[in-house]
Formats: structure tokens, C-alpha cells, sequence
């Protein structure tokens, strides 16, 4: 934090400069820009590499500093609050904005007024210059204030950079209505997954695109023909491993995994579906992150025929949904138990369709054995082999009946799993699918 003080120290030193020279006071010793800034180390911290790595100069310091005045050092924007004894009004070049009881908020119009004072030409060029550079108009690190950029707007920090920048750690939006995605992940590994040969060997497809698609498409010289982004669709009964299968190809590839809710995308008003789902990918768009639809045949399912102008903009809004996803540029995949409910345009446009289907005997005792704990151990009246044969159950149900044994046991003050136990957590979990045990 010691670097971030000393940029703060820098600023105040350019502030007092601008003002004094602006009401015609005692000259500063330093004209601004004669004023250096600290020099950077990248033993600095987060802050001083951000600068190096994005080969940030003096006024791109300026401005970047500023932004964090009204959360780090808010009494320095008390400069500004000086109002014109003519108007009884700040002064209107000083710019900002009022943010309450916390203060001035500063906007691109006070970064130009500190970096050029009343220098018509260079404020033209300054202006140009930010509102087209790569950092300062990236709506990932600066909140946009309104569709138009345009001197007032506000000069934010997202929540991102104050995570990366001033407390140092990995940004994780928080889930919520502008944000209808939560992450989500998983600390066990390949090992514990279930799956047939050949589901397998398509899930290890996609593996190889997110470690080489980049590279053929530029080394190869394929990347007018193969697109960046890469869909998949999986299909299969409810517990058969789809999404922990979306969050292993996660943790392996060391990418974010995002599972969107679509209970909060979906809306009953035309155009807002599309709304809700469009800040998803404008969040997710330049991240590595995979982007999971869980029961996607709710927002992707058949599209309806033309029986009314609702239906009309439904299959619109649908349609430019498709375009999103096409456009993405990471790994978006879609889960559906049943892939009849997918519309089949649609469906051709995935790069891989994979299929989940319900274990066999062999896996399902599989999944028993490696799913019970290794602190418990079985009374002698379990059959793992039998019930395995005898009951079809996904891996999701047959944890299910798991953590109910163990929770049993557990209360008992015994680790023994009792095959009683076993068959009545059976018995609950066919009860849901409307099913009784034979």
C-alpha cells in the first residue's frame, strides 16, 4: 500500500499546482506536469504492475489515481468544493458530481481541467485520447454512466479494479438481478466422475479445444474459418453428472465457472430476457470464464410458431440469444434433460453434443464404493453388488441416498452404514421420480 500513498501524495502535489495557477495564486515551485511521479517497482504490489503492464503514462497515471481518491482519500476532492462567488455555484470547470454525504465524485471533465487547466487544443486531445483508451473505456474496470461519453460522465472504479488493484484479489461478481450468474466449483477430481468410454472421450474434446483452439487459429492461420468460441450441449437424465462434469473442465483448465440462472433471465416482457441475458456476456466477454446453462431448454427450447405478436418477438428475442452465444469467444455449455426440448436449429450449431445417459449396474456400484466415505464401513447385510443391479439410480440420487445414511449413522454415534438405512434413502429418491420400490 505504500506505492498507492505515494501516487496519492503525487496527485495532491498536481492539485494544489492546478488550483493556485488557476486563481492566479503564488506560483508552485513545479509546473503540473513538471511534478514526476513515483517511480515504479514491481515490488510495488498489484497497483504499480497494473502501470507497468499496461504502459501507463503521466496523464494515464493522473487519471487512474483520481479514480480512487473518493474511496481512498476522499477529503481531496474538497478542492473542488469551492464555489464561485458570482454564480454561488461550484465552479462548473472543476467538474464533478455529488455523491451525498460522500462527497464529490470526480468526472473526465475534472481530469481534463487538472492536466490542462484552460488549454483548449490540449483538452481536445486529452479528451480523444481517453475516451478511446483501452483501460479508461473498458466498462470492466470504469462504470459507464449512460450510453454517451461525454465529459460528465463519472469517473468510477468498477468492482473488479478495486479487488485487483487495492485489496489484491481475484474479482468474483456478486450474484444478483444485474448479475444472474453464480460461480461455481468443485474440489474433487476426474477420479470421481462416472461415465461411459465414449462420453469420456467427447468431454476430453473439449479439453483439447480450450488447450489448442487458440493455437491453430493462429499459428495454423485458421482464424478467419474456425471461430474462437466453442458449444456444447449436455443431454441426460437429472444426476448424471452434467454439471460436475462443467465443473471439472473448469477446475482443469483453470477457468471460472459461471452457472447462469435463468430463473432470473427469464422474463414475461418482451425484450427483457434479452436484457438480463446480455449482461451476462458483456460480464463474461475477454474473461476465460465457461459459462454453464443449467435446464437450458427453458430459454433455448423449440420456438414457437407466428400464432401473435408475442410469439413474434419471442422467436426475435430467441434468435439474437443464438447470436450471443455464437459470438462468445470462450466455452459456453448448455445442460437439458431431454434433448427433444432443444430446437434443432439450434442444436446443429454446437460444436459437440454429448450425452449423459443413466449408469449401468457396473457404474452404479462404482459410484456406491467411491461415493461412501472412507471413515464408515458397511454391516455385513449390504450387498452393494445387488442393490447396484437392482435399482437404476444417477450418481446425483445415489448421493443423495449417501449423505442420508451417513447422517444416520452419524446420530447413532456409530460409523457403520446399515443396509436399512441404504434402502430407505433408495426408497425416497425413486418417491421423487413417482416411482415405488419392487
Amino acid at each position: 500500500m505504500k506505492f498507492i500513498e505515494e501516487e496519492l501524495d503525487w496527485l495532491a502535489k498536481i492539485l494544489v499546482a492546478r488550483i493556485n495557477d488557476y486563481f492566479r495564486q503564488e506560483k508552485s515551485e513545479q509546473q503540473e506536469n513538471g511534478i514526476l511521479p513515483p517511480s515504479v517497482g514491481t515490488e510495488d504490489g498489484a497497483y504499480a504492475r497494473f502501470i507497468q503492464s499496461n504502459n501507463l503514462g503521466f496523464e494515464d497515471r493522473v487519471f487512474l489515481i483520481l479514480s480512487f481518491v473518493p474511496l481512498l482519500r476522499p477529503q481531496m476532492m474538497d478542492c473542488f468544493n469551492v464555489k464561485n462567488s458570482d454564480t454561488g455555484l461550484r465552479f462548473v470547470e472543476f467538474g464533478c458530481e455529488e455523491n451525498g454525504a460522500s462527497g464529490l465524485i470526480p468526472t473526465l471533465e475534472t481530469v481534463l481541467f487538472i492536466l490542462t487547466g484552460g488549454n483548449v487544443n490540449e483538452r481536445i486531445k486529452l479528451m480523444n485520447y481517453f475516451l478511446q483508451h483501452p483501460v479508461f473505456s473498458n466498462p470492466s474496470y470504469f462504470k459507464m454512466d449512460g450510453e454517451s461519453k461525454l465529459v460528465t460522465m463519472k469517473i468510477e472504479p468498477s468492482e473488479e479494479l478495486v479487488d485487483l488493484l487495492i485489496l489484491e484479489k481475484p474479482f468474483i461478481p456478486h450474484f444478483s438481478s444485474t448479475f444472474p450468474a453464480r460461480k461455481v466449483e468443485t474440489n474433487r477430481d476426474w477420479s470421481e466422475l462416472v461415465l461411459d468410454d465414449n462420453t469420456m472421450k467427447l468431454v476430453n474434446e473439449i479439453k483439447l479445444w480450450v488447450k489448442y483452439g487458440d493455437r491453430i487459429r493462429k499459428e495454423w492461420g485458421l482464424g478467419n474459418k474456425v471461430k474462437p468460441g466453442f458449444r456444447a450441449l449436455f443431454h441426460g437424465p437429472s444426476g448424471s453428472g452434467k454439471t460436475f462434469t462443467a465443473t471439472l473442465l473448469g477446475k482443469e483448465t483453470g477457468r471460472d465457472v459461471y452457472c447462469v440462472d435463468l430463473s432470473m433471465v427469464i422474463s414475461k416482457y418482451i425484450g427483457e430476457t434479452e436484457k438480463n441475458l446480455s449482461k451476462v456476456f458483456e460480464m463474461a466477454e475477454g474473461r476465460d470464464w465457461i459459462l454453464f446453462f443449467d435446464e437450458a431448454d427453458a430459454l433455448f427450447g423449440k420456438r414457437t410458431g407466428m400464432k401473435d405478436a408475442h410469439d413474434r418477438y419471442a422467436n426475435q428475442e430467441v434468435a439474437y440469444l443464438l447470436q450471443r452465444v455464437e459470438g462468445f469467444q470462450g466455452l459456453v455449455v448448455l445442460s437439458t434433460n431431454l434433448k427433444s426440448n432443444m430446437d434443432d436449429a439450434f442444436a446443429r450449431r454446437f460444436q459437440s453434443v454429448i450425452r449423459f445417459p443413466m449408469p449401468d449396474a457396473e457404474q452404479r456400484e462404482r459410484l456406491w464404493r467411491g461415493t461412501f466415505s472412507k471413515e464408515t464401513e458397511f454391516e455385513p447385510a449390504v450387498d452393494l453388488k445387488t442393490i447396484s443391479s437392482k435399482y437404476e439410480l444417477a450418481g446425483g440420487s445415489i448421493l443423495n441416498v449417501v449423505q442420508y445414511c451417513s447422517i444416520m449413522a452419524m446420530s447413532r454415534g456409530e460409523k457403520i452404514i446399515r443396509n436399512e438405512d441404504i434402502l430407505e434413502g433408495i426408497r425416497r429418491e425413486l418417491l421423487k421420480e413417482g416411482k415405488m420400490m419392487g
